[in-house]
């Protein structure tokens, strides 16, 4: 008799993944996605709210160079201002005409440059020998309670 045919054979070696090692690894990488993808929303949320504040920042400067080259008009409160047409117009504006185009323009480019619901403040405070002048922005940003906000004081 043959004694090799009585030997249990050997099992061959098995290749590849079994269904459970695939359904682990599934998991897994979703896990890692999910939490790339909150990440990234986070950056997409980071990045608007820095490119707000750096118009609220270049807005509020510009302001100041107004209120620099008028520092007699009247500037304080919130706006709207008028259009006076104090730039192209044929008659000279006094200082206060000019602070209201002044104002009318400005809150004109803020409106297109931040979002809906945005606005502006301007307080006068007397520091004497000096004049500060107090320019606030606030506009509101997703996800939040409490609009954010730049403040810009200036000192004539």
């Amino acid at each position: 008799m043959d004694a090799s045919r009585h030997l249990p054979r050997a099992r061959p070696q098995a290749a590849g993944f079994t269904l459970v090692e695939v359904l682990v690894a599934l998991v897994v990488l979703a896990v890692g996605l999910l939490g790339i993808a909150g990440l990234y929303v986070e950056g997409l949320r980071a990045g608007r709210t820095s490119v707000y504040r750096t118009t609220a920042v270049t807005l509020a400067s510009d302001m100041a160079d107004r209120i620099r080259l008028n520092p007699t008009g009247d500037y304080t409160g919130a706006g709207p201002g008028e259009d006076r047409d104090c730039v192209n117009g044929v008659d000279p504006c006094d200082p206060d005409s000019l602070a209201q185009d002044d104002w009318f323009r400005w809150l004109e480019e803020l409106r297109l440059r931040l979002p809906a619901g945005a606005g502006a403040t301007i307080e006068r405070q007397d520091l004497a020998p000096l004049e500060q002048f107090v320019i606030r922005i606030e506009w509101p940003e997703v996800g939040q309670e409490t609009p954010a906000s730049y403040t810009l004081a200036l000192q004539l």
